[in-house]
């Protein structure tokens, strides 16, 4: 199958069936922000921006890889981008491979003519790099959009269940290294909804990657989309028996965070995606260190119908993270982190 065809299909299923986890959650309903009746705090002194890789960002929030390498996800890229841009937020874009192995569908990525302001970051597969890919097509990759930042995304999970699936890992951290080393904008290592555990972020920090988006389990199960797609009985079966597989998103946040502690890397951002889905979210999210919350399936849901909607699904998220900010008695996302704003339940 083509992988523009592929990627078609990845959209109208995540559209139109329920891919999310059956019984995992991504543990953020375990805490709970602290209630302050005198938060001492004028509403509109709230500022939730942040700076990440120099730019400053209105609020912590990322639009969270998707698509590409259609003309419906050049439709959905283009009204992502104009939103952020709008609002003021992080964009990243899906897998450029398409774009690098056909011209044709580079356009459906170059989104910087929409968003010349906004944080945006391009993406590879980091498994491309054990099959011919290396630093000059990652380059190319940046290079095309404009990015300020490549994603590698990990995802050795849905390669194995996919039956066009790249199922050759071995080696790959020494490639990622040269990548990191190659390129002059920062190397992010994305997972794409199972986590990134302790010991997989201590490999990463230390080969010099330069932020990690744990992207945790309790969102969407990209085993339950591979699911819908696969080709034969036995590829459905296998997929979904990985139904609970994954390391929810705030179990993987703490472990990446404290990894980066251990290292003395308090420089390295740290995002966590996977199941956000509201303001309080995010700013748990926030609290517990992170420096940006990304979110899909809510933006594609509304970036299928116009960029409008986009905004006004980000500015929703904004009031409201806002407000749990007033309400738990923090003016900025730094006093988000001080150790009385959440509790665990």
């Amino acid at each position: 199958m083509t992988i523009d065809r592929r990627k078609a299909e990845h959209i109208r299923i995540n559209l139109e069936e329920n891919v999310n986890f059956p019984e995992l959650t991504t543990g953020l309903e375990r805490y709970r922000l602290v209630h302050q009746a005198l938060p001492e705090l004028d509403l509109a002194e709230v500022d939730p921006a942040i700076e990440v890789f120099g730019k400053r960002v209105a609020a912590p929030i990322l639009i969270s890889s998707m698509t590409g390498g259609t003309p419906e996800a050049q439709a959905i890229n283009r009204n992502l981008a104009q939103a952020a841009q709008t609002c003021g937020l992080a964009m990243g874009l899906g897998s450029q491979r398409a774009g690098l192995e056909n011209d044709e569908t580079a356009g459906t990525f170059r989104v910087r003519a929409i968003a010349p302001d906004i944080l945006l970051f391009a993406n590879l597969g980091a498994v491309q790099l054990n099959y011919g890919y290396g630093p000059d097509e990652c380059r190319r990759a940046v290079e095309m959009v404009e990015a300020d930042a490549l994603i590698l995304h990990l995802n050795p999970l849905q390669e194995v269940v996919q039956a066009e699936g790249d199922a050759n890992w071995g080696g790959l951290l020494q490639k990622i290294e040269e990548v990191c080393r190659a390129l002059p904008v920062p190397v992010i290592a994305k997972e794409v909804g199972w986590g990134i555990s302790a010991r997989t972020a201590r490999l990463l920090i230390e080969a010099g990657i330069g932020a990690i988006d744990v992207a945790g389990a309790g969102g969407t199960s990209w085993s339950q989309v591979e699911m819908h797609r696969a080709p034969t009985v036995r590829l459905r079966r296998l997929a979904a028996a990985f139904a609970g597989w994954g390391i929810p998103t705030a179990e993987s946040l703490q472990a990446v965070c404290a990894t980066r502690a251990e290292l003395d890397r308090p420089d390295l951002p740290v995002f966590a995606s996977g199941g956000i889905r509201t303001g309080q979210d995010i700013a748990k999210c926030a609290a517990l260190g992170a420096d940006l919350a990304g979110l899909a399936s809510p933006f594609l849901k509304r970036a299928v119908q116009s960029a409008e909607a986009v905004v006004e699904e980000m500015e929703l998220l904004m009031a409201e993270l806002r407000i749990a900010m007033f309400c738990s008695g923090a003016a900025n996302i730094a006093a988000l982190r001080q150790p009385d704003v959440l509790a665990r339940q």
